[in-house]
C-alpha cells in the first residue's frame, strides 16, 4: 500500500516527470495532451508548474474543456501518491460555499495511479486519506464519476462509502458520453 500522500514538490519532480513519460496521466478525459503539455510546462519552469497544482485560493488561469471551450477553475490540489516511488496523482476541487459542483466539473475528486503500479490498493487509501481534506473545506459530501466500464475506479469509490446516484449523459463539452455518479457523504 502507498504510504502518504505528499504536496507536489520540485525534489520529487523527476519521478513525477518520468511517469509522463512513460505513458501516465493524471487526466483520463485527454490523457496524451495533458501528459504532454505537463512535460513542456515542467520543460519551461518546473517549480512554476509544480505551484500550479496547489491552487487553493486564487483559482489560475479558466480550464480548457475537451471540446475546446473554457470555463472557470475552481479552487483545488494535488498530492502524489507514493510508496518507495511515485504512484500517482489524486486531486480535490470545490466550490467555496457549497458542496455543489458547476455543470462543467464532473466530480470533487479523480484520482489515477500509474499503470505498473495499480491492483496494490494505493487508489483506495487515496482516495481514504484525501477525504478528511474534502470535509476541512467545508463540505458535507463529494461526488466522483467514472466511466461506465471503469470497473476499478467503481470499486475504489464503494469501497471508501461511496453510492452511486446516478447513470447520467456527461455534458456535451465531454462528448455525451455516458458516465456513473457516486457520491461519499463526509
Amino acid at each position: 500500500m502507498a504510504s502518504a500522500l505528499f504536496a507536489p514538490a520540485v525534489d520529487r519532480l523527476d519521478a513525477y516527470r518520468e511517469a509522463l513519460v512513460r505513458g501516465w496521466s493524471p487526466d483520463n478525459i485527454r490523457p496524451r495532451e495533458t501528459a504532454r503539455s505537463q512535460l513542456d510546462a515542467i520543460a519551461a519552469d518546473a517549480a512554476a508548474f509544480v505551484a500550479t497544482l496547489d491552487d487553493r485560493e486564487r483559482p489560475g488561469a479558466p480550464v480548457t474543456l475537451p471540446d475546446g471551450s473554457r470555463a472557470p477553475r475552481l479552487p483545488g490540489f494535488h498530492r502524489w501518491l507514493w510508496d518507495d516511488a511515485f504512484c500517482g496523482s489524486i486531486s480535490l476541487r470545490w466550490q467555496p460555499g457549497t458542496s455543489a459542483l458547476p455543470p462543467h466539473v464532473l466530480g470533487h475528486i479523480g484520482f489515477s495511479v500509474v499503470p505498473w503500479k495499480r491492483r496494490r490498493g494505493y487508489a483506495t487509501q487515496a482516495l481514504a486519506l484525501i477525504l478528511p481534506e474534502a470535509r476541512a473545506r467545508g463540505l458535507d459530501h463529494v461526488e466522483l464519476t467514472t466511466d461506465i466500464d471503469n470497473e476499478a475506479s467503481q470499486k475504489v469509490i464503494v469501497a471508501n462509502g461511496g453510492t452511486l446516484l446516478e447513470r447520467f449523459r456527461l455534458p456535451a463539452a465531454y462528448g455525451r458520453d455516458e458516465g456513473l455518479r457516486f457520491r461519499i457523504d463526509l
